[in-house]
């Protein structure tokens, strides 16, 4: 009736659609936790259980200690989810001691670890408060809001989504382009959206492709119009409080565009508006959802940022609202078919560009730097698990409009080693010079210091053919015109050499005389 439906529904599917589901290995596990940091479905988690929790299993579960500080009385636990899992393999690739091994779905179905994964994923508490969030082994203890959802096995976006929610889900607001995020995101009345222990989850809503930016823009003005209502409401009515309520109305006053403050002061304050039973305190507990510091994601693909949308995209990153902006880059319309974008290089094959694009890639991040003000960040999880953790949190923090452009490996481009290596694709698509990642922080120049740091090392560029034709859509060229061919991707390395140089001279500018100056 309006218009909302419930979250979290995607976890009553158990569609057992995988042949080959990861079972895990105890005593092979160094507990680094990359399994479930790249699992694109939320469907392999680590739990840190304590003697209580095992005991209300209602089957035995397998635990060894758990590595690191604080961490006494518990044991650790990884665990899959078996009907919920597509069996991409991801997990399984990435996992540095091969504690992962790809099994028949009916192996893991006569150990029961359907039964064992809906104990631990629907009772036992995600103890995210034991490890800093900040680092990749202790993000994955946190509760991930986005599950099991049907994108394609493997697929290279939705890891970055998942993080995020991991990291700001119980505070988050999202508005989503169309295309596959939408798709994937809003299958009524199945969304992968969910919710924590205390109820709270990300608000989602689907937007038109060509406004969406504007959409999320208008998400976060009319919140923090209503968030002023409650600092005029408390500005009004200081005098009529104890001292001590209106110490926190002041201190929310302070500090209402951080987070972890404002939760804090939420606390303390909504049960004491809750004794006062005046209008003004009711008023404000209409409003005590929005206490809370909002974080606004604008989320779709290249389609949507750097062709149909851009228009608005650019008005919404030249304003100096507080948005986040995540823009999952396959480098084609993915959802509807695979048409060529201004994100597609030159010399990929894709339709409207059957003999390859004959022009370069548009440089959105270059774009959004020259503002100045702009959070920018270009990320590949597989190339850096670190790095994009660091620029997820950098954008969050940053005052201002954030812009994280997200390399996203899809079934699109016919990768030869296999969607399950997705991450591995990522990490040669770094290596060769490909897609470079960095973190342009607007912030730094204050201090002094040059906002735009590089994160790739100097690129192997005698790598730069293995990437391209290890998949087909640069591969086809070369056999329907090879000529052509070789043309376009000599054309396509050349750009990608001459863009690498101006990020290095970009990066190797001194901002110190400008400091003084100041």
């Amino acid at each position: 009736e309006d218009g909302t439906f419930e979250n979290g529904t995607s976890a009553f599917e158990k569609r057992g659609v995988a042949v080959d589901v990861p079972i895990w290995n105890i005593d092979k596990c160094i507990q680094c936790n990359q399994c479930s940091y790249v699992c694109p479905h939320a469907v392999i988690r680590p739990f840190l259980i304590n003697e209580e929790e095992l005991k209300a299993s209602p089957i035995e579960l397998a635990t060894k200690k758990p590595t690191g500080k604080g961490l006494d009385g518990l044991g650790y636990r990884i665990q899959v989810s078996t009907l919920d899992c597509v069996g991409c393999g991801s997990c399984a690739h990435v996992c540095p001691a091969k504690a992962l091994d790809m099994m028949p779905i009916a192996d893991s179905l006569n150990d029961k670890e359907d039964i064992k994964a809906d104990y631990l994923f629907n009772n036992v508490k995600y103890r995210s408060d034991l490890m800093p969030v900040d680092t990749v082994k202790g993000s994955q203890f946190s509760q991930p809001l986005f599950e099991f959802h049907g994108a394609c096995p493997g697929c290279g976006e939705t890891p970055y989504i998942k993080l995020i929610t991991q990291l700001y889900g119980n505070r988050m607001m999202v508005a989503n382009a169309t295309g596959c995020s939408s798709i994937y995101s809003g299958s009524a009345p199945s969304t992968p959206y969910t919710t924590d222990a205390n109820g709270e989850g990300p608000s989602w809503a689907s937007s038109l492709f060509e406004d969406n930016a504007e959409y999320g823009f208008g998400m976060h003005i009319g919140v923090e119009a209503l968030r002023s209502r409650i600092q005029h409401t408390m500005e009004e009515n200081m005098d009529k409080v104890d001292e001590e309520t209106a110490t926190l109305f002041k201190d929310w006053i302070a500090n209402r565009q951080y987070s972890v403050r404002t939760r804090e002061i939420r606390d303390i304050l909504v049960p004491k508006l809750e004794a006062l039973n005046t209008e003004f305190a009711k008023e404000i507990l209409d409003l005590k959802q929005y206490l809370v510091k909002k974080s606004q994601w604008i989320i779709g693909g290249d389609g949507w940022a750097y062709d149909i949308g851009y228009g608005g995209l650019d008005h919404v990153l030249a304003s100096n609202e507080d948005v986040n902006i995540l823009v999952v880059d396959t480098e084609v319309y993915s959802n509807t078919g695979g048409q060529a974008s201004k994100s597609t290089p030159t010399g990929a094959v894709a339709k409207f560009a059957a003999s390859g694009k004959p022009v370069k890639k548009k440089d959105l991040a270059a774009i959004a730097m020259s503002y100045g003000h702009i959070y920018v960040a270009q990320v590949s999880m597989g190339a850096n698990q670190q790095q994009v953790l660091k620029a997820i949190k950098e954008a969050e923090a940053h005052q201002g409009p954030s812009l994280i452009i997200a390399y996203s490996p899809c079934i699109n481009h016919g990768i030869k080693k296999g969607m399950s290596q997705a991450q591995t694709e990522m990490k040669l698509a770094t290596e060769c010079g490909y897609w470079p990642i960095f973190r342009y922080n607007p912030s730094l120049e204050k201090l002094g210091k040059n906002p735009l740091q590089l994160d790739s090392k100097e690129p192997k560029w005698e790598k730069y053919e293995e990437y391209l034709t290890g998949e087909v859509r640069y591969q086809t060229l070369t056999k329907s015109n090879p000529e052509e061919a070789k043309i376009l991707f000599e054309t396509n390395k050349k750009e990608a050499q001459k863009r690498w140089r101006q990020y290095k001279r970009m990066a190797a500018l001194d901002y110190t005389e400008e400091k003084e100056e100041e």
